[in-house]
């Protein structure tokens, strides 16, 4: 017998705020939105959106935002649904946590293959191998646009959204490699921290999968 919605909507809420991982993650999203309010044009008002990705980077092409175009009643509509979504993303990389510190608990010693289990995490199952197809996709354009076009533009954006937050982490110590004395290892050294990104999120992907999938205990 499958786990009914409703019990799964009580079993994600749960992961999401029964954790003091994932409870200080939600303190520190809460965070970056006061900082958002108290000061909109520092580089850190970015931090709630940064915080909550991937997911909060899928509406990038939606007119979410308190700085939507056209004021009064649309720009408040359009506030509250980002707003609305914003939280919805914090509380899905939450639950993830919760997930994760829930493995912990049950498995606080490393046992062999325990890290190969984990692993296993990230394409055990459907939302996380879709997960892992967008970033391989986002991967693939981007190589194709890096290494086979002539004006390559913008294209290592998308597997950097596909992979945050983890994968800023990844530009940041590229940059430096920029200057070494081999042009070709920023590159390198940027696509393998969005592969390792975008494993970790895979994983975290799978763990909330399992947890929402997997039956109550009987005792």
């Amino acid at each position: 017998m499958s786990t009914s919605p409703h019990r799964r909507a009580r079993r994600f809420l749960a992961l999401a705020t029964d954790s003091p991982l994932a409870r200080a993650y939600l303190a520190v999203v809460a965070l970056g939105v006061l900082v958002l309010f108290v000061a909109p044009d520092s580089p850190y008002a970015m931090a709630p959106t940064l915080l909550t990705a991937p997911l909060s980077f899928l509406p990038v092409a939606l007119p979410f935002g308190a700085g939507t175009a056209g004021g009064g009643a649309a720009e408040v509509v359009a506030a509250g649904l980002w707003g609305g979504w914003l939280l919805l993303c914090a509380l899905v990389n939450a639950a993830a946590l919760g997930a994760l510190a829930r493995r912990q608990d049950r498995a606080p010693s490393v046992r062999p293959g325990g890290r190969r289990t984990l692993l296993a995490a990230a394409v055990d199952n459907w939302p996380a191998r879709g997960y892992v197809a967008v970033v391989a996709a986002a991967l693939g354009f981007s190589l194709y646009a890096v290494l086979l076009s002539p004006d390559p533009g913008f294209a290592a954006i998308w597997p950097l959204l596909a992979a945050a937050p983890l994968s800023f982490l990844a530009v940041a110590v590229s940059v430096p490699a920029e200057y070494s004395s081999l042009p070709w290892l920023g590159s390198l050294v940027f696509f393998v921290g969005v592969v390792l990104a975008g494993l970790v999120n895979a994983v975290l992907v799978g763990l909330l999968t399992r947890r929402l999938r997997a039956r109550p205990t009987v005792r």
